[in-house]
C-alpha cells in the first residue's frame, strides 16, 4: 500500500506543506460546503426562521465542538512530536491514551450538552418563533456528539503523521452524502430541520469509519494490549497540551455566544442576519485556517526532532498563504457583500443588515488570517497557555465592544467585536510565536558554532572566539 504519510523532518519545506495543505484544504472547504449546503437548503427549504434557528446554534455547538476539537489538535500535537522524534513505542502509548481518554470526554460532554441545552438556548435570549426548532436541532447533534469526537480525533491523529489525504477522502463522501439526505429529507419526506441535524450525524458516522479504517492499516499506530496499561503519565502529557486549547476554543464560544445574546435580542432578523454573515466568515477563513492546521502538523513533527531553523522556513510559507487567502476572499466580502448575502438570505433588511457587517470584516481579516499561523505554530512547540490567555483577550473584546456599541451603532457593533477580538488575539500570538521560537535558535546557532569550531580543530586549526 502506498504511503500517504509525509515526514515533514526532511526536505523543502515548501514543497512539503503544499502537498499536505491542499488535500487538507479541500477538507476543510467540503465541511464548510456541506455546512453552507444546510444553511442553502434550510433557507431556501424552511425559510429564514429556520436558518435562523440552526445559526443560533453557531456559537453553542463551537462551545462543545470547539473544546473536543481542540482537545483532538491538543493531542494531534503530542503524537506527532513522538513521530518527529522517532519515538514509535511513546507514540503508541500516547494514542492509547488517546482512545481511552477520547471515550470518556465524549461521553460527558454528549450528556452535558442535552441536558443544558434548554437553560443555554433561554440565556441566550434565543426568539420564542425559533426556539422550538434550536431545541429540536440542538438536541439530535448534540446527542450525536461522539460521531464527531471520533472523527476530530482520527482525523487529527492522520494529520499528525501527515497523511491529509484520508481526512480528504472521507469528506468527499461524507458530503455527498450529507446534502442528498438533507435534499431528501426536508424536500422529499418533509421533515424541518431535525432532517439536517440527522443528515449530519449519519455523515459524520461514515468519515469517522473511513478515518479509522486507514489507521488500522498504518504500521506505526499498530496497537497491542500492553500499550494501554499504566497510561497516567500519558493522560497527564496530553491533557497538559489538549486541555488549554480546549478551553481556549471554549473561551472564544463564551465570547461568541454573548455576541449572539445581543444579537437575539434585537429579533429574529438580526439573527437570521448574523447566522448568513457567520457562515461567509467560516467559509472564507478556511484558507488561512488550513495553513494553520498545516503549520501544527509541520512544527510539532520539526519540534520533536529538533529541527528549529525549519520551523521558521515553515513560517514563511504558511503566513504566505494567508496573505493571498486575505487579498481574495477580503476583496469579496468588501465588494459584494450584496451578492453573497442574497445567496442564503431572502428577506431585504436581512441582506441591508449583511452589507453593514461583511464589508468591514473583510478588510480587517488579515489579522485573523495571521493568527490563524501563528497561534497554531505555537501550539505546534507544545507551549499552549498563551492561546489560551489570547482566548480569554478575545471574550473580553467581544464582550466590551458588543455592549458598548450595539445601542449605539446597531448591527455593525458585531463587525467591530470580531475584528477588535482578531487583532487582541494577534499581537499575543504573535509575541508568543516569537518568544517560544527565538531561544530555540538561538540555541541552534550556538551548537552549530560549537561544532564549526571543533570541525577546525580536529583539522589542526585553532579557532579563538565567544561561544
Amino acid at each position: 500500500m502506498k504511503s500517504r504519510e509525509i515526514d515533514f523532518t526532511k526536505g523543502n519545506p515548501a514543497s512539503l506543506i503544499l502537498s499536505f495543505y491542499w488535500p487538507l484544504l479541500m477538507t476543510s472547504m467540503l465541511q464548510q460546503f456541506y455546512n453552507f449546503a444546510d444553511s442553502w437548503i434550510v433557507g431556501k427549504g424552511l425559510g429564514d426562521n429556520a436558518l435562523a434557528a440552526v445559526g443560533n446554534m453557531g456559537s453553542l455547538f463551537f462551545l462543545v465542538v470547539g473544546f473536543s476539537f481542540g482537545i483532538a489538535n491538543g493531542f494531534g500535537v503530542m503524537i506527532a512530536q513522538s513521530y518527529g522524534a522517532r519515538n514509535i513505542e511513546g507514540l503508541r502509548h500516547r494514542l492509547a491514551a488517546v482512545i481511552e481518554l477520547g471515550a470518556v470526554i465524549s461521553a460527558v460532554l454528549s450528556v452535558l450538552s442535552v441536558l443544558y441545552l434548554p437553560k443555554a438556548l433561554v440565556l441566550m435570549k434565543t426568539d420564542s418563533i425559533i426556539m422550538a426548532d434550536s431545541l429540536k436541532y440542538g438536541t439530535i447533534v448534540f446527542g450525536g456528539l461522539s460521531t464527531n469526537i471520533i472523527y476530530n480525533l482520527s482525523g487529527a491523529v492522520l494529520r499528525a503523521l501527515g497523511d491529509s489525504k484520508t481526512p480528504l477522502k472521507a469528506i468527499i463522501v461524507s458530503s455527498i452524502m450529507n446534502i442528498t439526505l438533507n435534499a431528501v429529507f426536508i424536500f422529499n419526506i418533509g421533515m424541518g430541520v431535525e432532517g439536517v441535524a440527522y443528515a449530519t450525524i449519519i455523515a459524520q458516522v461514515v468519515s469517522g469509519l473511513i478515518c479509522l479504517n486507514r489507521l488500522r492499516k498504518i504500521d506505526v499506530v499498530k496497537l497491542k494490549k500492553e500499550h494501554f496499561i499504566n497510561e497516567k503519565k500519558e493522560y497527564l502529557d496530553l491533557l497538559k497540551n489538549g486541555l488549554p486549547m480546549a478551553f481556549m476554543n471554549s473561551i472564544t464560544a463564551i465570547g461568541c455566544m454573548v455576541v449572539q445574546f445581543f444579537v437575539n435580542s434585537y429579533g429574529v432578523v438580526y439573527t437570521a442576519a448574523y447566522a448568513a454573515c457567520s457562515r461567509f466568515l467560516n467559509l472564507f477563513f478556511n484558507p488561512a485556517s488550513t495553513a494553520g492546521n498545516a503549520m501544527s502538523a509541520y512544527t510539532s513533527q520539526n519540534y520533536g526532532a529538533g529541527e528549529y531553523k525549519r520551523i521558521q522556513e515553515g513560517l514563511r510559507v504558511c503566513v504566505t498563504i494567508s496573505v493571498i487567502s486575505y487579498l481574495l476572499l477580503g476583496s469579496a466580502m468588501v465588494f459584494f457583500p450584496a451578492q453573497l448575502a442574497g445567496i442564503l438570505l431572502t428577506g431585504s433588511e436581512q441582506i441591508r443588515l449583511a452589507c453593514l457587517f461583511m464589508p468591514r470584516c473583510g478588510l480587517m481579516m488579515i489579522f485573523v488570517n495571521v493568527l490563524f499561523v501563528v497561534r497554531s505554530g505555537v501550539q505546534g512547540m507544545g507551549k499552549p497557555m498563551l492561546p489560551m490567555l489570547s482566548g480569554i483577550l478575545e471574550m473580553i473584546l467581544r464582550i466590551a465592544v458588543i455592549s458598548t456599541l450595539m445601542g449605539r451603532i446597531g448591527f455593525r457593533a458585531t463587525a467591530y467585536a470580531e475584528i477588535s477580538a482578531w487583532v487582541g488575539a494577534f499581537l499575543v500570538n504573535a509575541y508568543a510565536f516569537h518568544r517560544s521560537l527565538t531561544p530555540l535558535l538561538a540555541g541552534d546557532k550556538k551548537r552549530s558554532d560549537r561544532n564549526s569550531i571543533l570541525v577546525h580543530r580536529n583539522g589542526g586549526t585553532k579557532v579563538h572566539g565567544t561561544l
